[in-house]
């Protein structure tokens, strides 16, 4: 009879401990800053520590995927608008947005070209995907990589809300040319 309180302490301590979230059959369609799961199918997740040594030893390619900013619908065309400028991770492919769950032909084709001369053809090198904390575009970015061929696709969940957190370097982004 001992067991019984065990048995209902450890049931208590499971209700209390948080659900991972689970990871879509496909692609995450919406909802893109929401708590993501804690593995990418064909990749890696990486903490703060593991991408400040992979941008220290340099060799990867690293890909912010966060959207761009859009002038707010309903601003007069008159009225100036100036976004506030994306900072990232040095060095950085910003391809704004290619982590959306459904890309059209078009930015699919486009993604896939930018990732390949972004790795000079070699789908074994290290290509990390990041944007925010809590931000499914770079976990679908990496998952689309990782099924088109890419062998050392590696996933920086904390993204820049991390990399800034521990204080390491940023420097302003700019999206790559013909992203739209």
């Amino acid at each position: 009879m001992r067991r019984r309180p065990q048995l209902l302490a450890a049931a208590l301590l499971a209700a209390a401990a948080p659900m991972p979230t689970p990871a879509p059959e496909g692609y995450r369609m919406q909802d893109y800053r929401a708590p993501t799961p804690e593995t990418v199918p064909g990749g890696r997740a990486i903490d703060t520590a593991e991408a400040a040594l992979l941008f220290e030893r340099q060799g990867a390619v690293w890909i912010d995927v966060l959207a761009a900013p859009r002038r707010p619908e309903g601003l007069p065309p008159e009225a100036l608008w100036r976004p506030s400028p994306r900072r990232g991770i040095p060095g950085s492919l910003w391809l704004p947005g290619l982590g959306r769950g459904d890309l059209p032909p078009g930015a699919e084709a486009w993604f896939r070209r930018r990732l390949e001369a972004a790795t000079d053809g070699d789908r074994g090198r290290p290509v990390v995907f990041y944007c925010l904390a809590e931000c499914w575009m770079s976990w679908n970015a990496a998952r689309r990589a990782a099924a088109w061929g890419w062998r050392q696709v590696l996933w920086y969940r904390d993204g820049t809300d991390g990399w800034e957190a521990a204080g390491l370097p940023t420097e302003v982004l700019h999206p790559a040319p013909g992203w739209e």
